[in-house]
């Protein structure tokens, strides 16, 4: 299915700009939506499970949990929508719930980001406090007021950064486009707003976690007195959330930055082989960003024991199932090669 380069279903001889200037969008709506449904499923029960057992074990939390459950709600909220967009892409971009539901879905998904990251900061900062300065933090972390008050702070902050792109139309009234940016006629404006948000909403937070990361590896490799189990739990920990940035965030940012910018040139009658390689990157790296909601689960399995135990306990309950299924498949074989014997026993004494 060939359609026109540009996101907005504005035709390139009015632009001016080459009627060859296409790309074949089959493999994007073949790959996000197979993509959008893993994500939910795999998203969807993790976040579910994790919150759960937040919940039922609300008495034990401290200011790491607090971070972990918004962490969580951030996630829901987003895979929420992928059901939406499922349909959107294997319909080939035909969007059938409203322009309403399409501007409030492209929010949440921008949300999910921004909070992801935000909470991911704040989880990073709290376990440099821990463990970096863990005299001065001592018992803070069991009172939850000062994490509660933070992450209404940083949910105002969220919602801050994401506030212009209300001001930004990514749907027409009475089409079936659902974009995830901006139409063209926007685009002048929304490209520096989004260069802006990225160093404030991505660079800014990733230099502080790296920050943190590295005094914590260092102290963790230096002092052998620290816990065992803490150390083990840290060092994973690290790992998960630079596998989250390195996977999903870095690599958005970056081609949707490209992306944008080569929109304009193609906008000033520019088309290259080079622009269309960045439009497919840029739709592989949103495929990436939404696996951050099935990747963050794994927070749970860090920073929670309960959830662990219970995890583990699950695991072993589901292969005693598996070997008991097994077992009794593989009587009626047993009991009926026993029952041939007797009968070929009592023929031959016959």
């Amino acid at each position: 299915m060939e359609e026109d380069f540009f996101e907005s279903p504005i035709t390139a001889g009015i632009l001016n700009v080459s009627s060859e200037c296409n790309v074949n969008k089959t493999f994007t709506f073949r790959y996000l939506s197979s993509v959008y449904l893993i994500v939910f499923i795999v998203g969807s029960l993790g976040n579910g499970l994790g919150l759960c057992n937040l919940c039922v074990n609300w008495r034990k939390w401290t200011s790491l949990n607090v971070f972990v459950l918004n962490l969580g709600i951030a996630d829901l909220l987003y895979v929420g929508t992928l059901p939406f967009f499922v349909s959107y892409y294997l319909s080939e971009g035909v969007w059938m719930f409203g322009y309403g539901f399409c501007r409030l879905a492209r929010i949440l998904f921008h949300m999910n980001m921004y909070a992801s990251i935000t909470f991911l900061t704040c989880i990073s900062v709290q376990r440099y406090l821990g463990i970096v300065h863990p005299m001065k933090m001592m018992g803070r972390f069991q009172n939850l007021r000062p994490s509660l008050c933070i992450s209404i702070m940083m949910w105002i902050l969220v919602i801050l950064q994401i506030l212009p792109n209300l001001f930004y139309t990514n749907a027409i009234k009475n089409e079936t486009y659902c974009h995830d940016s901006t139409i063209n006629e926007h685009l002048e404006s929304y490209a520096p707003y989004t260069l802006t948000i990225t160093v404030t909403g991505f660079l800014i937070p990733f230099i502080i976690i790296l920050t943190c990361y590295t005094r914590i590896l260092t102290v963790l490799t230096k002092n052998k007195n620290v816990d065992r189990n803490l150390k083990s739990r840290s060092i994973k920990q690290v790992f998960i959330i630079l596998a989250l940035f390195a996977i999903c965030f870095f690599p958005y940012y970056t081609f949707r930055n490209l992306n944008l910018i080569s929109r304009v040139w193609q906008l000033q009658g520019t088309c290259t082989e080079s622009l269309k390689n960045v439009y497919i990157s840029y739709q592989v790296t949103r495929g990436l960003a939404a696996m951050n909601s099935a990747i963050n689960p794994l927070l749970y399995l860090v920073t929670n024991e309960n959830f662990v135990s219970k995890f583990r306990e699950i695991q072993r309950r589901a292969w005693y199932a598996l070997v008991y299924v097994a077992r009794n498949q593989s009587l009626p074989d047993v009991q009926a090669m026993s029952v041939n014997g007797k009968e070929e026993e009592i023929s031959e004494v016959l």
